[in-house]
């Protein structure tokens, strides 16, 4: 079974019983300032695991890609990816632990295949402090599962994954950890769980691919939650059944919630029973033809290949979700995952154009089940092979900077550094360039190199520390403001430039509102001047601020309600008016998932007006808008 037969089974298995099934969402999240991308399956589920509705019910299904910029320095290993799915279902205060158990067990072992006494679990210890019981309801549930299919499963508790270092396996089957390692809460384990939010203890799924892929002397004894490359973890489930009330209280909830995630890439590698994520159906391919462009096999040349086929899977669904190479933000982790492609292709003697016959084999293996990466495959290839004429050009200019750097006739690590890091230059490249040109390089450039890399990667982790906290950053009073605002401005922008204006992206913090949109042209100052105008304007009329849910096709259709660039939506949709009192239509009517504030006399609070600081270009044909109230 491959990696696609895998998401269609998943879906239509939830689906039969009960589950709607609704579109990934993009992996640039809309109005979510605290991360760059949509990094987990559940990330764009957290307001109604926090008690939002869902327009399509309480049962949802989907396969949300995702990606995660950090991981960028670690591709080039067996199971290390940028980008990946996640099969998620949830239940939103309806079935709970006995049905999620049983179903993922049955979809795992009957369905997909997976043979179950290569499969562990891992199951929440405890925690005495805050007089939260072990999960002994779990327990019993795993331990019929694997009894139905003739498996003793042993229960063995490790507390730490420090302890299972040191005790290993002890013939277990469902292993017992603490808090760091099997509870979920938006910030962490027991301690860090926020006083308010929802939170509980979850069971993970792993699956084991055997004593040759463990070296106890570096990873210690085997476990299930060790850092060996033995386990895989192929799911999770959460139990979303308690509420933090104080500093040391937590409250069973009512209606808890289920959220369960398992790895596409994982589960399909566990089916064809190898760790290497890169041949399974999603990535082998693009394997085959960088093998067939290069001339070189997978396994002499298995780190280049890897990188490449990752970096340029994430920019294909980058490019489909509407981002361009750029050096800001989403853009510039792009241009970096493509440029580090194409260096990596030097490394295999690609050296021209090599784009436009690889990223048709990444678009082709995902046109069937997301067709919008068929709608935008022509689009995104032009992107990539641009980026590429591009980057070639700098290369040129990287190989005039080394011979600057090297006037002194020598190339140290710092010089090879900075080529790389401001002239994407590869390393290797700067090595050998010098070599040609007789240039001496410092036996300690390498360490060098290596300092600054490792400082440069501290920053990047530092700052991606704490970014994702499960998207409700931007709910005080502050950022409703700022979001209604936007809504406003959108409409605004359409009466003073015209109607091709369309919401390319934005961006809402405590401070300012930030807003990309489609406009060949600088806006003038007379047209800025305009649109504030008519901004204050609106929010003078006190607009009441409501919404609705539609059929998707009326709202979008007749009823005319505006959306964002990208979205993919379900069946119906909710809607945001806002409207004067005695007026036949709303000012503002589109499509929205919230929040907002109820009427638009909210944003005068102190005496502040809407007011534009800031307008400039932000890609090719996207104007980028910074605006206040003050």
């Amino acid at each position: 079974m491959d990696a696609q037969t895998i998401r269609k089974k998943y879906l239509q298995f939830f689906e039969e019983r009960g589950h709607a099934v609704i579109p990934r969402a993009l992996l640039v999240p809309n109005n979510d300032p605290t991360t760059l991308f949509t990094g987990s399956g559940m990330q764009p589920m957290i307001p109604y695991l926090l008690g939002e509705s869902h327009q399509n019910g309480n049962r949802l299904v989907n396969s949300q890609v995702c990606l995660r910029a950090q991981d960028i320095d670690e591709v080039g290993d067996e199971s290390h990816t940028t980008t990946f799915e996640m099969l998620g279902n949830w239940s939103l205060g309806d079935y709970f632990k006995t049905e999620q158990v049983q179903w993922i067990a049955e979809f795992l072992f009957d369905v997909v295949g997976l043979d179950p006494a290569r499969v562990y679990v891992s199951c929440y210890i405890g925690n005495e402090k805050y007089g939260i019981p072990r999960d002994n309801q779990a327990i019993e549930l795993w331990t019929k599962e694997f009894e139905k299919r003739g498996i003793e499963a042993k229960v063995v508790e490790l507390g730490s994954a420090e302890n299972g270092d040191k005790l290993g396996m002890q013939g277990g089957r469902i292993f017992l950890y603490d808090g760091k390692e099997n509870w979920w809460s938006r910030n962490g384990n027991e301690e860090g769980t926020l006083i308010g939010d929802p939170c509980g203890p979850d069971s993970e799924m792993f699956f084991d691919f055997g004593e040759q892929y463990h070296d106890e002397a570096k990873w210690g004894k085997p476990h299930p939650a060790s850092d060996s490359p033995r386990f895989f973890e192929i799911g999770n489930n959460v139990f979303m059944g308690y509420k933090k009330v104080a500093d040391d209280k937590f409250e069973e909830l009512t209606a808890p919630n289920i959220d369960h995630g398992s790895g596409l890439e994982r589960i399909a590698a566990a089916v064809i029973d190898s760790p290497d994520v890169y041949r399974i159906s999603l990535l082998w391919p693009i394997i085959e033809k960088l093998q067939k462009l290069s001339g070189k096999d997978y396994e002499s040349h298995t780190n280049a290949m890897r990188v490449i086929a990752d970096h340029l899977h994430g920019a294909v669904f980058l490019g489909v979700d509407g981002i361009v190479p750029s050096n800001k933000e989403q853009g510039y982790v792009m241009r970096r995952l493509v440029r580090r492609a194409i260096r990596y292709a030097f490394d295999l003697g690609i050296e021209q154009n090599f784009l436009e016959q690889v990223v048709p084999v990444i678009t082709d293996l995902y046109h069937e089940d997301f067709p919008e990466v068929a709608a935008k495959r022509d689009e995104v290839i032009a992107i990539l092979t641009k980026e590429e004429k591009v980057f070639r050009q700098t290369l040129r200019k990287g190989v005039k900077e080394l011979k600057k750097m090297a006037e002194g006739g020598k190339l140290d690590g710092n010089h090879i550094f900075v080529l790389y890091d401001t002239y994407g230059f590869p390393v290797e490249l700067s090595v050998e360039e010098a070599f040609m040109q007789g240039i001496d390089t410092s036996e300690t450039w390498r360490e060098e190199f290596d300092a600054r890399m490792a400082e440069q990667r501290n920053r990047s982790q530092t700052a991606a520390k704490g970014t994702f906290k499960g998207g409700l950053g931007g709910q005080t009073q502050q950022h409703k403001k700022y979001h209604t605002a936007t809504h406003l401005m959108y409409q605004a922008l359409r009466d003073v430039l015209g109607n091709h204006v369309i919401q390319r992206g934005s961006n809402i913090t405590e401070e300012r509102l930030r807003f990309d949109f489609s406009h060949d042209t600088k806006v003038t100052p007379e047209q800025i001047k305009q649109v504030e105008e008519i901004v204050n304007e609106q929010i003078g009329k006190d607009l009441k601020v409501s919404w609705a849910e539609y059929p998707t096709e009326e709202a979008t259709g007749p009823l005319g309600a505006l959306g964002q660039f990208g979205d993919r939506y379900g069946d119906t949709v909710k809607v945001y008016k806002m409207i004067a009192d005695g007026a036949d239509k709303p000012f503002s009517f589109e499509i929205c998932g919230g929040p907002h504030v109820d009427h638009t006399h909210q944003l005068l609070e102190d005496g502040k007006r809407f007011k534009i600081l800031k307008e400039e270009a932000s890609s090719a044909g996207i104007r980028r808008i910074k605006a206040v109230l003050q």
